[in-house]
């Protein structure tokens, strides 16, 4: 057994849904299970409509006409017969929001927000469902939701690894004897049975709990590049693939940020000792890239950007010392406010830490921080993050550029920064 995922890119408008059709053809797999996300960006229209909903503005029915014209327009595309089964029950999938947008926004806002959102997968693997059976590949498209189970933490499901296994083993395995079967990443479901989302991006975790779960060959992911490279295309204009990456690296690539993999998607495919396969849909002849156990240093050092960074600086208001029990409170705090540390240096009077800068929440924990300790801070920062980096990657990135904070370890190397003014 295989499993498949698809990003929004590779289904983003009817040429690429024909293309991924492509594909599978070429590839001529048995037992294959394809997990696909929502269509190009809707899960941000999506996001918009749930916030619009929320917050009782006017233009929620707007946002979903613009949401159902986009998916109908790629229908109309894909089938010439406009009276095709797929037509209705697309229309009726989307009467499911209309029917939610009746009714005021009494619910906790985390739990409307999966309700509204987790309709662009359910959308889009019907489509292409519909459209490979069309081209006659049989599939049978299945409904994550029964397969992946979580608890009742919204937006952020955390999998009930035992039943999700179970309902996997004895529900979903009999149907991949029988066909390629479509199904949804992103999304799970309660005891309850109410939809759960697993986190932003969580499509590829989906695919690796689904391969953990039935002790699949390999993974597969379809991405816009030739692999996984050693710097963002955004940062660099020269990016070399590594075609080989051991689960270590990755885990630790992805942990600092590297976009192409979701960071919760290799430890269910290392315990299991499951290859990943990067490959591109734009040249699916390509080589890509493979994760997998193999220890062996990369070739080339890798470099990860953040931008909008804030470094935060904590000291003791008094004559002691940062110690154990400064650093519990402290990090009580940040989860408490569900901030993220991307790196952090401690010393003896001070504690200094690189975030996100999502406003609200940075702002709240400056605040709370600031009752028990001197806070300083600093936004407009970015931060890098090189693996196996030598002085000369780090003279590369740091040029013209003011260092706040550099932490190193055997391997790794991160930098807060900021442009240095004009004329220094």
């Amino acid at each position: 057994m295989e499993v498949y995922k698809f990003g929004g890119a590779s289904v983003s408008n009817a040429n690429a849904v024909k293309n991924l059709v492509s594909i599978i053809q070429k590839e001529k797999k048995e037992h294959l299970l394809i997990v696909i996300s929502a269509m190009g960006k809707i899960t941000n229209k999506l996001e918009e409509l749930s916030a619009a909903y929320i917050f009782g503005q006017e233009n929620t029915y707007e946002l979903l006409e613009e949401i159902k014209a986009y998916h109908f327009i790629i229908l109309n595309e894909l089938f010439q017969d406009h009276n095709h089964p797929v037509f209705n029950d697309i229309a009726n999938t989307f009467v499911e929001i209309e029917w939610l947008l009746d009714e005021e926004a009494n619910d906790a806002p985390d739990y409307i927000y999966d309700q509204i959102v987790s309709i662009g997968e359910i959308v889009s693997t019907k489509i292409v469902a519909a459209f490979l059976n069309e081209q006659g590949i049989a599939t049978t498209w299945v409904d994550a939701r029964n397969f992946i189970k979580t608890d009742n933490s919204y937006k952020e499901g955390k999998v009930d690894w035992n039943k999700t296994t179970l309902e996997i083993q004895k529900h979903l395995v009999p149907i991949l004897d029988k066909s390629i079967a479509i199904t949804q990443g992103f999304i799970g479901s309660t005891s309850e049975n109410f939809t759960t989302t697993l986190g932003r991006e969580g499509s590829d975790y989906s695919a690796a709990i689904f391969c953990a779960c039935m002790d699949a060959d390999s993974l597969t992911i379809w991405k816009d590049v030739p692999g996984v490279l050693n710097a963002d295309p955004k940062w660099f204009a020269e990016t070399e693939r590594i075609p080989q990456l051991s689960y270590h690296d990755a885990i630790e690539l992805t942990y600092y940020g590297a976009t192409v993999i979701h960071p919760k998607t290799i430890k269910p495919l290392q315990n299991k000792n499951i290859p990943l396969y990067v490959r591109s849909f734009i040249n699916p002849e390509g080589e890509g890239t493979i994760i997998n156990n193999k220890n062996s240093p990369l070739p080339v050092p890798s470099f990860i950007f953040k931008v909008n960074q804030v470094l935060i600086s904590i000291f003791p208001k008094d004559f002691s010392f940062i110690i154990e029990e400064n650093l519990s409170d402290i990090f009580s705090l940040f989860h408490k406010h569900k901030v993220k540390v991307n790196t952090m240096l401690n010393s003896a009077i001070s504690f200094s830490v690189s975030v996100d800068n999502d406003i609200a929440k940075v702002q709240h924990l400056i605040e709370d921080l600031s009752s028990m300790y001197k806070v300083k801070y600093n936004n407009g920062l970015e931060l890098v993050t090189i693996r196996y980096y030598n002085q000369e990657t780090i003279d590369r990135v740091t040029v013209n550029k003011s260092i706040l904070l550099e932490v190193k370890s055997r391997n790794t190397c991160q930098i807060v920064m900021k442009d240095k003014p004009a004329g220094e």
